[in-house]
């Protein structure tokens, strides 16, 4: 269907007519040709919401509330986790009512980091394959082989990391090569290994404390620039780039963009995170995502990256509108260069695809994210439920 959005206001404060056909922008001017004119009258319109690193296995919505369980060491951790998980509904619905409320608050596109390991095997990955099924064309999402238990010390899990890129993930994961595996070596030879053999990107989860996670960063860095992967290798969390001083940040940023290494943060509310200032200055990719969401980690989150960007930058001291475009820009374009998603953005050409909100800029939206939010999608309202406020001013 043609169909004309009047008024429509941007993140960079134009005011805009955006006209679609077949699904996609096709100009940004007011043309005379269109069956449909809705005037939008001035609301904020943002590109739809991408989250760049979560959980979609591991999360407890969609069931009842599960109390936090104290653990004292990263082990027994994952044993609570397997506890927890094994009496909790099975992982597909439990996958499929995150990326529904996810979806509900703008989120179009997403990483999930599936554990992939011995006392699992690929059940995980099938569970969750089943839920992004359901949600094709709605959500993209993006699957990541983990090895949550480790690779070296979880013996099989290099042979089911391979299994589970041929069925389908298209990104090997790691993490925590020496204080969790024991052997940075032998586990970056597993990761790389595979990613190169395969021709999937790489993304490590990495929480090792400095200067143990410094030398990783240099380590991952070196590796990446030999295997010519410049832009396909991340590193999610890197605390240590968060606990050295900043002249010292600085030398490893270059490090990191000279490869093409990029960095994921959440700026998690216990643990030093990356400086993204700085690293952005140096020519880093950095982007956001809601990593663990009501789970057995922890018991915050509820899938909505507009909030998870005001986070970011509440705890970055953002407060600059450019400083909350950083954050904004975190959990939108920067989070869809990372997954390499195509046709994304407001422009000629682009998937009709957009988040409406009642805020008088993006600013402002990033440091009170708006509740009421209306989800287009390829050119369609997307009317999750019963008509919101904004449905009913866009109604008149």
């Amino acid at each position: 269907m043609d169909r004309l959005f009047r008024n429509a206001l941007l993140a960079d404060g134009q005011r805009v007519n955006l006209a679609v056909r077949d699904g996609r922008f096709i100009a940004v001017q007011e043309l005379s040709t269109f069956r449909e004119t809705i005037d939008l009258s001035g609301l904020l319109v943002l590109p739809g919401f991408v989250d760049g690193h979560i959980h979609l296995d591991k999360s407890f919505v969609g069931d009842h509330w599960r109390p936090h369980v104290p653990t004292d060491s990263l082990r027994a951790r994952l044993a609570a986790e397997k506890k927890l998980l094994s009496e909790a509904r099975p992982i597909a619905e439990r996958a499929d009512a995150l990326i529904a409320q996810a979806h509900a608050f703008g989120t179009v596109a997403m990483r999930s980091h599936v554990d992939v390991d011995a006392t699992t095997g690929l059940t995980n990955l099938h569970a969750v394959m089943r839920a992004r099924e359901k949600w094709q064309g709605r959500v993209d999402i993006e699957l990541v082989a983990f090895p949550q238990a480790g690779i070296i010390t979880c013996p099989g899990t290099a042979e089911l990391l391979d299994a589970a890129i041929r069925e389908g993930a298209q990104v090997v994961g790691g993490i925590d090569p020496t204080t969790l595996d024991g052997d940075a070596d032998q586990h970056l030879d597993v990761v790389f290994g595979i990613a190169e053999r395969r021709g999937v990107k790489i993304d490590i989860h990495l929480h090792e404390p400095a200067p143990i996670g410094i030398a990783q960063l240099e380590r991952i860095a070196a590796r990446t620039a030999a295997a010519g992967m410049a832009g396909r290798v991340n590193v999610s969390h890197a605390y240590s780039l968060g606990e050295i001083p900043l002249d010292q940040a600085e030398r490893v940023a270059a490090i990191l963009a000279d490869a093409g290494v990029s960095i994921f943060t959440n700026a998690p509310g216990n643990h030093a995170f990356p400086p993204v200032t700085l690293l952005k200055a140096a020519g880093v990719r950095v982007f956001a995502g809601n990593d663990n969401i009501r789970d057995a980690w922890w018991p915050y989150g509820n899938g909505d990256m507009l909030q998870r960007a005001m986070m970011i930058g509440y705890r970055s001291g953002f407060y600059t509108d450019e400083e909350l475009h950083v954050a904004l820009e975190m959990a939108s374009t920067g989070a869809a260069q990372a997954l390499d998603l195509a046709q994304y953005g407001i422009g000629v050409g682009q998937d009709a695809t957009f988040v409406v909100l009642d805020a008088p800029n993006a600013a402002a939206a990033v440091a009170a994210p708006p509740q009421e939010r209306i989800l287009v999608q390829h050119g369609e309202f997307v009317r999750p439920g019963a008509l919101s406020p904004l449905h009913k001013l866009l109604s008149r």
